[in-house]
C-alpha cells in the first residue's frame, strides 16, 4: 500500500472504524485513541496491510486489542491497590518548597538544568559538561548566574540585615 493509498484508506474509514470500536469498548474517547494507535501501527506496515486485501480488519483487530490490553493493566492495577491497601496521606510542600519551585522556573532553561544536575544528581562540573555537550566554563558559568539569581530570588524580605553585624 503506497502512502496515498494509506491515506485514502484512512479517510475512508477512520470514521466507521471508530464507530464500531465505539460500540464495542463504550468509551469514545478510549475508541478515538486505540483507533489511532491501530493506525499508527498500520503505517508503519503499509506495505503489508494488503494481505487478503482486508486492511480494515487488520485495523480493527489491533485496535480492539489494544483496548484488551489497556482494560487488563487497569484492571492489574487496581488490583494492586486493592491488595495493598489505600495509600497513606502525603502532606501537602513545604512552603519553602513552594518558593523554591517557583524560583527555578523563573531561571533560563540551561541554568534550571544545571543547577539540577549538580544539586540534585550530585554531577561535577566535568559529568555537567559531558552530558549537556557544554564546556566546562560555560557550566560553571550557569551554576554562578543560577546560584545569584536564587539568591536573588529567595532573599526574604522579613529578614534585615543588621548593619555592622
Amino acid at each position: 500500500m503506497t502512502v496515498e493509498e494509506f491515506e485514502e484508506f484512512y479517510a475512508q474509514t477512520v470514521t466507521r472504524l471508530t464507530g464500531q470500536l465505539y460500540v464495542m469498548v463504550g468509551d469514545l474517547h478510549e475508541a478515538q485513541d486505540v483507533v489511532q494507535e491501530a493506525f499508527v501501527r498500520g503505517w508503519s506496515r503499509r506495505r503489508q496491510l494488503d494481505w487478503d486485501g482486508r486492511p480494515e480488519a487488520w485495523i480493527r483487530t489491533v485496535a480492539w486489542r489494544l483496548a484488551v490490553s489497556r482494560w487488563r493493566f487497569r484492571r492489574r492495577t487496581a488490583d494492586a491497590w486493592r491488595h495493598r491497601g489505600v495509600p497513606p496521606p502525603v502532606e501537602g510542600p513545604d512552603p519553602e518548597q513552594v518558593v523554591l519551585v517557583e524560583a527555578l522556573r523563573e531561571l533560563p532553561a540551561q541554568q534550571r538544568r544545571t543547577l539540577a544536575l549538580h544539586y540534585l544528581c550530585d554531577l561535577t562540573v566535568e559529568q555537567i559538561a559531558r552530558e549537556t555537550g557544554l564546556s566546562a566554563s560555560t557550566v560553571k558559568t550557569h551554576l554562578v548566574r543560577g546560584r545569584s539569581a536564587l539568591a536573588r530570588r529567595l532573599h526574604d524580605p522579613r529578614i534585615e540585615e543588621v548593619p555592622g553585624a
